[in-house]
């Protein structure tokens, strides 16, 4: 009985404020959550975890040692599905983000990339960033990702300084403006002999990603897998 007032109520709120899929703009469907099925179905997956060494991996190769790397689906500016992260990044829909991320669990099943995961951490963002946007929507993707494996999600970074933005920087700029800006909490040596997967928005250069599992490596006997909710076309 109280579902179906639940389910009523929603319908009615539909038909005054209808929800829209942010990918192509219809309204969704009672039974539809953040994405419409059509647009879902197209989700443009990178499938990185079905290959060896993927290019997602190389860029790490070198670097800072991992177990393995992969993203959800291809971030692409200008493409409608850009609008996905910007609407969990910058339009307070960071819910949207979390629901993707337990879908990614169960759709890469197959691939046992998540296979032996003991906890779950963010990119972090700096106080002063944190404080402008209200969330950081890094942890709302890790803590999909945590919950969907019912594994611990743990802060064990900190940023230590504020950056500027990296959008319109290359891959060199990029590293030179996030030099130094990570490091490990204090709670961070419990994390002593675990996997730790991190977990970002997006990789593009992967110099975030990569100054930060370097300082995740510094816990005894640590292994760090990436995994990010989309990617740029890696070469």
């Amino acid at each position: 009985m109280l579902k179906t007032i639940k389910q009523w109520l929603n319908a009615a709120a539909d038909v005054v404020m209808p929800r829209i899929c942010p990918v192509c703009g219809k309204a969704l469907d009672s039974d539809e959550k953040w994405l419409c099925r059509k647009c879902l179905s197209a989700l443009p997956r990178t499938r990185y975890e079905d290959v060896d060494f993927n290019t997602m991996e190389q860029h790490f190769a070198g670097k800072v040692p991992i177990e393995r790397a992969s993203a959800y689906f291809y971030y692409e500016k200008g493409s409608p599905y850009a609008s996905i992260l910007h609407d969990i990044k910058y339009h307070n829909l960071p819910g949207m983000g979390r629901w993707l991320m337990a879908r990614a669990v169960r759709d890469m099943q197959g691939s046992h990339f998540f296979d032996g995961i003991d906890v779950v951490t963010a990119v972090p963002l700096h106080r002063s960033k944190l404080a402008r946007r209200g969330y950081n929507q890094s942890e709302y993707l890790a803590r999909g990702i945590a919950e969907a494996l019912s594994i611990p999600y743990i802060e064990a970074l900190k940023a230590i300084r504020p950056h500027s933005t990296q959008t319109r920087k290359g891959a060199l700029e990029r590293w030179q403006n996030i030099q130094d800006n990570y490091a490990l909490n204090k709670n961070a040596d419990q994390l002593a002999g675990k996997h730790i997967l991190l977990v970002d928005d997006v990789i593009t250069t992967g110099s975030t990603l990569i100054v930060c599992a370097t300082a995740l490596k510094a816990i005894p006997n640590v292994k760090v897998s990436v995994f990010t909710l989309s990617s740029a076309r890696l070469e």
